[in-house]
């Protein structure tokens, strides 16, 4: 069984350096929906039995663009596990600003997810957040049961990149090392015991994508 995770499409607050948690949701920019197709079209050779999504608008508009691009009848859940980290007083702020009033903080979210400490700020802790999403992954390994099923998850970025580093193993002070998730991006894990373990098939793919990367579309 195969596990397509995707990352939103950008929004205004990933151009303008802000972090954008869970009680946030700027609108999606314009060449995003353009990233949706093209995620749509490299993922159409792929039979999915079904997607999955964060509610919040920014996934749920992403994955139902990214459907409708597959030209494949596929239906689409939405899931509150899958949403992005509840990130307290972070919540809109921009990343100098966090810098200067939670320099802390905001380097342990980056470098250190073992040693993010919420006490200050409120919101989730990467611990946390795992421990919410991974229900929800082992839900939907259970729900499609074929052992060559494909599912789509739209999801976030911090979130994504917490949730399948833990998936694959990876120690929590070492969730970060593996590098960010840009957005439209498609990560793919596969499972063969029914979600016990799983393997990293592809990280971060953006090569369908035609636009040229920038710093603010990768946490």
């Amino acid at each position: 069984m195969k596990l397509y995770f995707v990352r939103h499409g950008k929004t205004q607050w990933n151009l303008e350096g802000r972090f954008q948690g869970a009680g946030g949701d700027s609108e999606l920019l314009t060449e995003s929906y353009q990233q949706m197709v093209q995620v749509g079209r490299f993922l159409r050779h792929t039979s999915f039995q079904h997607a999955y999504s964060s509610p919040i608008r920014r996934a749920r508009v992403t994955a139902q663009h990214v459907v409708k691009e597959l030209h494949q009848h596929v239906p689409l859940t939405l899931m509150s596990r899958l949403e992005e980290f509840h990130l307290g007083q972070l919540e809109g702020m921009a990343f100098d600003d966090v810098k200067a009033q939670f320099p802390a903080e905001l380097d342990a979210f980056r470098n250190h997810p073992d040693q993010y400490d919420t006490s200050r700020i409120g919101g989730e802790t990467f611990q946390e957040v795992i421990d919410r999403m991974t229900p929800g992954i082992q839900a939907i390994v259970a729900a499609n049961p074929q052992p060559k099923a494909n599912v789509l998850i739209v999801s976030h970025g911090a979130a994504l990149n917490a949730e399948i580093n833990a998936l694959l193993g990876t120690p929590l002070p070492d969730l970060r090392k593996r590098g960010g998730i840009r957005n439209t991006s498609v990560t793919v894990l596969e499972t063969t015991d029914g979600g016990q373990s799983f393997n990293l098939l592809d990280w971060n793919d953006t090569s369908f994508l035609t636009a040229a990367a920038s710093p603010t579309d990768t946490i």
